[in-house]
This record gives C-alpha cells, structure tokens and sequence, in this order.
C-alpha cells in the first residue's frame, strides 16, 4: 500500500482532550498521520494514552480542541459519514431490554446498505439467539453482538476499541479472519485498538502507537519493522565505530551484557547492507519505544499527511511531540 492510496482518516495537528471542566487535560497534542483506505491499522499505547479519544474522535463523538481530523475525505461527525463510520465502543452499549431480533431490525431500518447475513454469522459464531435480551448475554456475547451491528452496517470506516478483548481465543480468532475478510474483498478500513499484540501481529497490516500525548510510530507494519534490527553489544559497537556499512540509532538503553539485544533504527540508504541482522516483531518494537520516552518517534512514509512530518536528510519522518 503506498502514500499515494486514498486516505481513510487524517490528522493534521490535532490536539484532543479529556475530562470535564477545571480537571480537562490534554491527552493528544499535535498529532499528525494518515491511514490509507483498504488498511487494517492497529492502535496500541498503554493505558490512558488516549487511544480510545482518538477513536472517539474519528467517530466524531468527541471534537479536536486544535487541528483537523477527516474521515474519508469529510471533517470527523459530518452528517455525510452517518451510513459509512461504524464504531464499536470498549464498554459495548447496547439496549439491554432489547432482543438481538430487535436490535438487528433496528439496524436495518437505519442503514441503508444494511446486509443481514454478516450481522447473522457473527450471532451464529457467539450461539447467540434471536429471542436473547442483550442484558442477558455474557460480556463475549455482547461483543459479538455489538460487533454484528457494525459489521451488518456495511462500513466504509470500522473503528473498534479493544473489540475482541473478552472472547475467548477460537470464537476472537474466527471474529476476526470475518473482519479481515471484509477488507480483503475491498469492504472497507479497519482500525482497532488492542493490548493483545499477539492478536495484531496476525491482522493489522499498519501500526499507529501513542505514548505520552504522540504519536510515537506509525506506519505500514512491514515498513516499520524492515526500519528496525535487534543487535547485540558488538553489533552495536561495530557499527557506531564505523566498522559496519550501516548507520543505526539506538531505541533501547544500550545494555553491558553482550548477549543482550538492543534495538535500532537504521538509516534509509543505508538499509540495504543491514539485511542480514535480525528484524524485531511487533512486541519487541512497541516495547522498547515504550520503554524510551525520550526518543524520537518515527513517522513512515506513507503515514505522512502533506503539511507533516517532513523528510529529514536521511529519507525518514519524524513525529512532533
């Protein structure tokens, strides 16, 4: 997928907010990235980075106090994005006096494209049935269904918040080869948050990752990790005394034990010569940027917005913090 995709969602300097008051506070700030149409982008972060509110504000639940944000070529909330958002909220409300019969023609009186036979296979995966108040189901249950309204709404934009969280492994790993399989039949953008990077590495094919109000990472999966090595000690050391044919600057604490791995990023021209060192997954990436607050994030290319992220001389975007 290249920069040159249609864009999903954009954000141009956007700042976004929390809380009520005299107790508001910044949560984002100057946050700048584009996901392209057709991807499957995962949202990672710790706990209160504020990857919920940007959900919420792709969804145009809540508005940015500084910025833009557009979804699909529209300012986030417009009126003209009501048939193509669907957002699945981390708390799952539903009416919980309503049966799941109830909720799904609902569903079809207020969508337009509604398609019945997606909504229905993700009840049928949950053993869900029809006549089930919503209050009544295990919190898996409520998932699925929540997630089968989304799904049944046929969106353009599918933006779901720790959606698969409290199912169990089968019925999560079922739930989401069917979200991915709308994608892949070209039915739409993804981007879900998620703590289980295990589940990600197996379905997202970019990564947005926030941390202390920025953006810390964001890009095409494969970019990222082909930007990145794990070296030893000695690795290291050759390479900052020249010995190497290629320039790397150090995300982790460099460590004195000398089996220790440490993670780099290499610089653009000079990739090509690091082929042969190790490329880290996805955990070992967002750990050790977590782990490194003080340093520079990395923008990909193709997650660059036009007025941001500007190319340094290596060829690399940087995040503003």
């Amino acid at each position: 997928m290249t920069a040159h995709a249609p864009t999903a969602v954009q954000a141009e300097g956007v700042g976004l907010r929390a809380g009520r008051g005299g107790r508001r506070r910044d949560l984002l700030a100057d946050c700048a990235f584009r996901v392209p149409r057709g991807a499957v982008c995962g949202i990672v972060g710790p706990n209160g980075a504020g990857k919920s509110l940007l959900l919420s504000a792709a969804a145009g639940l809540v508005r940015p106090h500084s910025g833009r944000l557009t979804v699909l070529g529209q300012p986030a909330g417009a009126d003209a994005l009501l048939a193509d958002v669907a957002y699945v909220d981390q708390h799952r409300p539903l009416y919980p006096r309503m049966r799941a019969a109830e909720l799904l023609a609902m569903g079809r009186d207020l969508n337009p494209r509604w398609d019945h036979d997606r909504a229905a296979e993700l009840l049928e995966l949950g053993r869900i049935p029809l006549d089930s108040r919503a209050g009544s189901l295990s919190g898996g249950q409520r998932s699925l269904l929540a997630l089968a309204l989304a799904r049944g709404k046929r969106p353009r934009l599918l933006l779901l918040d720790e959606p698969l969280s409290d199912l169990d492994p089968l019925v999560r790993r079922a739930a989401l080869g069917l979200l991915l399989g709308d994608v892949a039949e070209g039915q739409g953008t993804v981007l879900l948050s998620s703590h289980v990077l295990g589940d990600l590495e197996e379905a997202i094919d970019h990564l947005l990752l926030i941390d202390g109000g920025r953006i810390r990472l964001a890009g095409e999966l494969s970019e990222l990790l082909a930007a990145h090595r794990l070296l030893d000690r000695l690795g290291l050391l050759e390479c900052q005394a020249g010995l190497a044919p290629w320039r790397v600057h150090p995300v982790d604490p460099v460590d004195e034990e000398p089996r220790h791995l440490t993670l780099v990023r290499v610089d653009q021209e000079t990739r090509t010569e690091a082929a042969e060192a190790e490329l880290p997954s996805l955990e070992e990436l967002v750990v050790s940027y977590l782990r490194s607050p003080s340093v520079a994030g990395w923008l990909a290319p193709g997650m660059r917005p036009g007025r941001y992220g500007d190319a340094d001389q290596n060829g690399t975007g940087t995040v503003a913090a």
